[in-house]
């Protein structure tokens, strides 16, 4: 179930000042379009985010949404993303794919973010990504409204982000 709010905390034990706490919450507009504040804690940023959902998945196309946020973890203050994403899943076999087109203020370019959601059992998830510079691992457990996460941030650093709708 679909709802119009969403909070969500992160912490990654990194000496990496912006990418240490990390708040967001968003509101669902629109079906499609949703949008919010993004809280970096230590870098004393508060910054806009927002998604736009323009493409619907079905049997034979995939989902597509364009969006902007804070650029990777661990980039410095200041720094933004704009992205296209397109995502798939792959039925019958319980994943799904992205891949990203990524515009960094960090990198001052383009880089291409991709990964995969792979459902381990029911409501229990890993997702392997690239997010254009670096990899990270996410493994998370979905309740009905109430999502924890723990992080694998560079492959080194561990994490956890704990979400909520209502």
């Amino acid at each position: 179930m679909q709802t119009p709010w969403a909070l969500s905390l992160r912490w990654i034990d990194t000496d990496v000042e912006r990418a240490h706490w990390r708040t967001t919450a968003n509101y669902r507009f629109l079906p499609t379009l949703q949008a919010g504040l993004e809280w970096n804690v230590e870098a004393g940023e508060v910054n806009p985010i927002a998604t736009w959902f323009f493409l619907r998945e079905d049997r034979w196309k995939p989902a597509a949404f364009l969006g902007t946020s804070s650029d990777r973890i661990g980039s410095p203050k200041g720094t933004r993303a704009t992205f296209l994403t397109v995502a798939k899943n792959l039925d019958p076999v319980p994943a799904s794919v992205y891949a990203s087109v990524n515009y960094s203020e960090w990198s001052a370019g383009w880089n291409v973010p991709f990964g995969a959601n792979i459902e381990v059992v029911p409501r229990v998830t890993i997702q392997p990504m690239y997010d254009g510079e670096r990899t990270h691992l996410l493994a998370t457990w979905s309740g009905d409204r109430f999502s924890v996460t723990a992080i694998w941030a560079w492959m080194e650093d561990p994490g956890l982000a704990i979400s909520a709708g209502f």
